[in-house]
């Protein structure tokens, strides 16, 4: 029985680490609608945090996260660019070694991020 107790504590606490440590995350908003022929609308936006490991503005951004291999994201043609309370800031305020937060679309081999928030600068 103690044993028991004990295996279901721990698979309990590493399941919360597991979660914890989570560096992505994906929503999906979809309007079912009738069959009368009107129109359905699917939207899905996905989350990754991590360190930019390399940035060139309007192009591309390399983050390093719990992934093994850094994640490459290419910019959309309308990126916008926060601060982790909400301030529009520019591009040239992303350095290597920020800490950010990209939200981005796939779109076939692609992945498009539409924003960038710094969580934390490293000056």
């Amino acid at each position: 029985m103690i044993k028991l107790f004990v295996s279901v504590t721990s698979a309990i606490a590493l399941m919360g680490l597991v979660a914890y440590g989570q560096t992505s995350s994906t929503s999906t908003t979809t309007v079912a609608t009738g069959t009368n022929g009107t129109t359905e609308t699917t939207t899905t936006t996905t989350e990754s945090t991590g360190t930019v490991t390399e940035y060139t503005p309007g192009q591309m951004i390399v983050l390093k996260t719990e992934a093994v291999e850094p994640v490459r994201y290419k910019f959309s043609k309308q990126v916008t660019y926060v601060t982790s309370d909400g301030r529009v800031i520019q591009p040239s305020k992303i350095r290597k070694d920020s800490k950010v937060q990209v939200h981005y679309i796939k779109n076939g081999d692609d992945v498009l991020v539409d924003k960038v928030i710094v969580t934390k600068n490293r000056d």
